[in-house]
């Protein structure tokens, strides 16, 4: 990446609100390729599966990065995993983050299901209603508020979809 494509791109890691949401604040290039590798290693090891959401844009090889969806957790055997997911603020208030995850939410009971897991888990913080939006509109339902923990500086709410949902 180069000149103001890469000025563009690192613009949406100062958004404030993706800052507060996000646990690893990416800075600047070495965080970035932190970053990439701790994906790659996921991937690598199977439990960890994080995907770019891109816009697709006319004329264009590779669309406009809008944000991310992360399967995490998969374990072999195992009835649970989370998701997780970011967007970014250009692309708010356009359903990026609930098609995005409605996508990845089928892929992972496809290509698990058969390997034992029976549900998936969403968290976030109390003070996050759009998220709360996302996990009601993709079928995750609430299941409970959970306790202040470091990860979460809040309370936090818990929505869980099932495979049978």
């Amino acid at each position: 990446m180069g000149g103001r494509s890469e000025k563009a791109h690192w613009s949406r890691f100062q958004d404030s609100a993706l800052r507060h949401w996000t646990s690893t604040p990416l800075e600047n290039k070495a965080d970035g390729a932190r970053w990439v590798r701790a994906q790659q290693r996921g991937w690598a090891a199977g439990d960890r599966f994080g995907f770019a959401v891109l816009e697709a844009q006319p004329d264009v090889f590779r669309g406009q990065l809008v944000g991310n969806v992360v399967l995490k957790e998969v374990e072999s055997g195992k009835p649970s995993a989370e998701v997780g997911y970011w967007t970014a603020a250009h692309a708010r208030g356009r359903s990026v983050a609930s098609r995005a995850l409605e996508v990845l939410t089928g892929w992972a009971f496809d290509t698990f299901g058969a390997d034992g897991l029976e549900r998936i888990e969403l968290l976030h913080q109390e003070d996050n209603p759009a998220s709360c939006r996302v996990a009601q509109k993709c079928g995750y339902g609430f299941d409970r508020v959970l306790p202040a923990a470091p990860a979460f500086p809040l309370d936090g709410h818990l929505h869980i979809r099932r495979t049978d949902s």
